[in-house]
């Protein structure tokens, strides 16, 4: 485990963070939004700002009622609330 980190910080400084989002273009993405609510979806394009086009949406929403699920066929997400993006992720919410 120990190379395998060492190997990725290597890499890492190589690569710039929007050259790693370009790579997940087509792929299914999981996003933490700031606040309660996630996503995962088709990342179809991102801009600098790293506003995001997204097919094919679930919407998780932790409400004090519980959790919310929403389906969505294509979204355009604000960069600015974005927390987190994880590659091929998926909350374990089922």
């Amino acid at each position: 485990v120990g190379s395998r980190c060492s190997r990725f910080a290597s890499m890492a400084s190589a690569v710039l963070p929007l050259e790693l989002i370009d790579k997940c273009i087509g792929s299914r993405i999981w996003i933490v939004m700031r606040g309660d609510k996630e996503l995962v979806g088709t990342l179809r394009g991102f801009d600098d700002y790293v506003n995001m086009v997204l097919d094919d949406v679930t919407e998780y929403e932790i409400t004090p009622e519980g959790k919310r699920v929403t389906k969505l066929d294509q979204i355009l997400l604000n960069g600015n609330n974005v927390a987190l993006l994880v590659p091929g992720g998926s909350p374990n919410y089922d």
